[in-house]
Parts: C-alpha cells; structure tokens; sequence
C-alpha cells in the first residue's frame, strides 16, 4: 500500500470515527453548553408564575455560569411560552425535545401542561426535572423519568384539612379548576376528609385561565360552608374571593400553594388580609435558611421581579439540577442525570432537605401554612 493510499484510509478512518462519535453523543451536551428546555406561561393569566420560576431559576444557573460552569459547560436554559394551555406545552416539549435537542426538561409550570407533555417525555427517555405541580397522577405510577422537589397537594390538602378540623371547622368547600390541577386538589381534600369522617360541604368549578365566578360563588355560598379550599391559579382566586366578600359571604379562605401568593396578594388588594395560603418552600425572606441567603443574594429584585415563593422554588430547583448534573458523568449523560439524583439520600440544599432514591422521586414533604397579614406579608 503506498504512502498516498494510506493516508487515505487513515483519512476515511478518521472521519468514520468522527460519524460514530456524533451519532452517540448525548443530546444536548457540547464541548462548551448542556441545553435544558422549559415550557411554562410567559403570557395570559398565569404568566407570573411562569416568569417568576423561571426567573428564579436563571439567577442560579447564571451564577454557576458565572463561575465556570458544569465542567466547564455553560446551562442554556430555552423557555418556550404555553400560556398555560396542555396542547401548547404538547407542542413546545416535542420542539424542545426534536429541534432544540435539549439535554433534559426543567420546571414546567401546571398539571394539565405537564401531563400532555409526558407521552413525548416517555418516547424521548428525557428527564423531566421539578415541575411546578403536586398531582398525584405525575407521581403514581412511578415514573422513572420524572423527579419532584416539592410536596404532593395530597400533603398540601391535608395539612390544610387536619388545620381547620382542629380548629373545629368541618363544613368545607371546594373551588377547584376544571383541569386535572383542580382534580387533584379536590381528590386530596376528599381524602384528607374521609380521614376525619368527613364529606365535602360543596364544590364548585371555575374554567382554567378564566375569572368568570359568578356561577362558583352562588353554589358555594348555598352550602353555607366555614372554609373553602380554593384549587386554582390566583386571578380565578382572587375573582371569587372578592365576590363571595361583596355578598358578604367569608368563610375561611385555603390556598394551595400552586396559587402564587404574592401575585394573588396584588390581586387581591385590600381583600387579601386574612387569606391562607399552604407553601411547599421556605419563606424567600426567612433569612435563616442558607438557601434562603443565597438567593437574596442573587436574585435581581426590581418592581417586576420581587422576591416570592415561585421563584424561591425555580431557584432551588435549579440548585438541586446542578448539584445532580455534577455528578452525571463527563461529559454527562441523561442516564448518569437520573443515576445521580436517586442517589441523594439526603441532599441539603441550604435548610432545604432533599431525599431521592431508585424507586423514591418526590424529594421534599415539606409544608408550612402561612396567613396573609394586613400589610401583605405571610405570617407562619
């Protein structure tokens, strides 16, 4: 073989071992960048809790950004807008998962729009990391692909149940939206009930993304209830607040914590005081909590980013993903992501306890319940 021929076939080796070495290279993951993809709500009635997440999730990674990276890998988190709608989220995790071809998906915001995005989850074999959402059905049957940092609403609803049943209410109430985020909050007040041998004073129903209550406040009003629980997103909430207080009508009011407290706090205006709230995270001006600390630090602040419980959780969310991602091989794969999130037992993330494991993939049950006070503040 002369020297030409040779060089040739090394040449053709070269370049067929360049082909293998693209054709398995993990999705998402360049010498330089690992692409993390996000469908929530930029826009419509519940764009602050989309922004407010993602926002608080960027003030992380732009500060491991800032200090190198993951190995030395920028996090390029794309959010994609959905309004809060399953058939746009659908579409935007197939476009994240085909043509962005990000390396895994991060804080969706809302039940029904991650349920429509799981069947191309399962196709893609992609992680699905801290949705915004406690509904059972995203947590049984057990999915391998998907892990949760925040308690279930089944906790929520029955902290919230054992609550007032202590405090000697019974006749409660349920507004729940008319998606599968209200149906999981009224099953877990149903359960949460039966445990006290109680059944449901009332429920009503308002349509997601909507404020028309009219309808929901005659009905629950009619069962004359001492709480209503209140499973929806916080321009509904407040709508249905203020006019159940029109007709002077004031039961205790529950939020979950879904709501988005300090949004529903500047819906609700001067009606706010006394409302409740259940939070899945630790209060983002506690000061005591490390974690706590840390996002003060680095959370811009500005009149239309204040701090609150969304992006406190978009946040530590973040921080639990990079923390699993150091450790998911180099360069990091999808399978070693997983692998190295069931491996903590026990992850402190600042005050804030996370436990994981191969068959275990809700990784806090925290609860605290909060009442808004008259200056606007969560009081625990």
């Amino acid at each position: 073989m002369n020297a030409t021929l040779r060089s040739l076939c090394a040449m053709l080796s070269l370049v067929a071992l360049a082909t293998t070495l693209s054709c398995h290279a993990e999705p998402g993951v360049t010498s330089n960048a690992i692409l993390v993809g996000q469908s929530a709500a930029l826009s419509g009635p519940a764009q602050e809790l989309g922004i407010a997440l993602r926002d608080g999730a960027k003030a992380y990674f732009d500060y491991v950004n800032a200090t190198g990276g993951v190995q030395g890998r920028k996090i390029i988190l794309t959010t994609l807008d959905d309004g809060y709608e399953p058939a746009r989220a659908a579409a935007n995790t197939k476009e994240l998962i085909e043509q962005d071809n990000v390396f895994a998906l991060f804080g969706y915001v809302g039940t029904p729009t991650s349920i429509a995005s799981i069947p191309a989850v399962e196709q893609a074999n992609i992680p699905f990391f801290a949705p915004f959402t406690g509904a059972q059905s995203l947590r049984e049957p057990f999915n391998r692909n998907i892990f949760h940092i925040r308690a279930s609403y089944f906790e929520e609803t029955e902290s919230i149940v054992n609550s007032l049943t202590q405090s000697g209410v019974t006749k409660i109430a349920v507004l729940y939206q008319n998606d599968a985020y209200g149906a999981a909050g009224l099953e877990g007040v149903t359960r949460a009930l039966k445990k006290h041998n109680l059944e449901l004073a009332g429920s009503a129903t308002v349509e997601r993304n909507s404020v028309d209550v009219g309808a929901a406040v005659t009905k629950i009003k009619a069962s004359q209830p001492g709480a209503v629980i209140l499973v929806a997103a916080y321009k509904s909430v407040a709508a249905f607040i203020v006019e159940m207080r029109k007709q002077n009508a004031n039961p205790f009011f529950w939020n979950i914590s879904f709501v988005g407290s300090q949004t529903l706090v500047r819906e609700l205006g001067s009606n706010a005081k006394g409302v409740m709230v259940s939070q899945v995270m630790p209060a983002p001006w506690d000061d005591i909590n490390p974690v706590v600390k840390e996002y003060l630090k680095l959370y811009v602040q500005d009149g239309k980013h204040p701090f609150d419980y969304v992006s406190i959780e978009g946040f530590v969310a973040a921080k639990v993903f990079v923390e699993a991602l150091r450790h998911s091989g180099q360069p990091p794969t999808r399978e070693g992501f997983i692998k190295s999130l069931e491996s903590m037992k026990h992850y402190d993330a600042g005050g804030f306890i996370v436990k994981f494991g191969p068959s275990h993939h809700t990784g806090s049950d925290y609860v605290d319940l909060t009442i808004i006070s008259s200056d606007g503040r969560f009081v625990h």
